[in-house]
């Protein structure tokens, strides 16, 4: 977007370019078109002339799409918690659930986890090596089991053990497949069942790479669990990372956390202004 706006003037051909580059930064059509709408409108209520302008009433509109006006904290302080993570394979959700487990710990919780992926040969084990790598106990059952039944089990054992951060894996599911999503469903209501005493979020881990795909991803599985926020991850790497935007314009979906490396350490906060900022940087002098 650098060339778009250090052109010169505005005309239909810097609308149409910008329209152009933030569809192809995933941010999608529906969003992309809010967002030009709106960027038209100030421009000429605040009588913009220059594309330097817009760009910067441009950085601040995404920081408000983008902002969360939920108030709902992703691991509130002073009550237990249970952190349903939910997603498709590949999207790095043992990794999210790594990078969480070591935030907290470092902040003084006592973290369990529940290895609910059961369908997935390995799932149990990368979860157990997580959890002794990282000091934190771990709830499981023989590959193929229940998991609705491990996610009951870790309730009860997080709230015997006072413990106050509960992180339950459950397996990959790809959105478009009915059966496994109505297993999550499932998952979902014995948490919401026996989750007395404690909080209740379900977060929802996506590929920044998948694109478009991602807000598909996001839509199905809020429609299945209710979902609270959202880990993007993968940020690091080529990821445009414009499904956020669309993600949180469509849905009302907070991010919450974004992954900027495979260790267990490259973990942030999503803020909205330093990612509109990332968007939209400063040109160099």
């Amino acid at each position: 977007m650098t060339g778009i706006f250090s052109r010169s003037n505005i005309d239909d051909e810097f609308w149409d370019d910008l329209e152009e580059a933030l569809i192809a930064s995933d941010v999608g059509v529906k969003t992309t078109m809010q967002l030009i709408d709106r960027l038209q409108s100030v421009s000429d209520e605040e009588s913009l002339k220059e594309p330097e302008q817009v760009r910067l009433r441009m950085r601040t509109l995404i920081s408000e799409m983008l902002t969360d006006s939920s108030e709902i904290e992703p691991i509130p302080d002073g009550k237990p918690v249970v952190l349903l993570v939910v997603g498709v394979n590949g999207a790095g959700k043992t990794t999210s659930i790594a990078k969480l487990v070591q935030v907290a710990t470092k902040e003084g919780r006592h973290v369990m986890l529940a290895a609910a992926d059961t369908f997935r040969a390995g799932a149990i084990e990368q979860i157990k090596i997580w959890g002794d790598r990282l000091g934190v106990p771990v709830i499981s059952q023989q590959a193929g089991g229940d998991p609705g039944a491990v996610a009951f089990d870790a309730l009860n054992a997080a709230r015997a053990r006072g413990i106050d951060l509960l992180i339950i894996d459950t397996a990959g599911r790809l959105h478009t497949t009915h059966n496994l999503m109505e297993e999550l469903r499932k998952v979902r209501g014995i948490v919401q069942m026996n989750s007395g005493g404690f909080t209740e979020r379900v977060l929802l881990v996506i590929d920044g790479t998948t694109g478009q795909n991602g807000l598909m991803q996001a839509k199905s599985f809020t429609e299945s669990v209710q979902c609270n926020g959202v880990f993007l991850t993968k940020l690091d790497g080529t990821a445009r990372g414009g499904v956020a935007l669309a993600i949180s314009a469509e849905l009302g979906l907070p991010i919450w956390f974004i992954g900027t490396g495979e260790k267990a350490t490259d973990l942030s906060a999503f803020d909205a202004e330093a990612f509109a900022e990332a968007v939209l940087p400063d040109p160099v002098s």
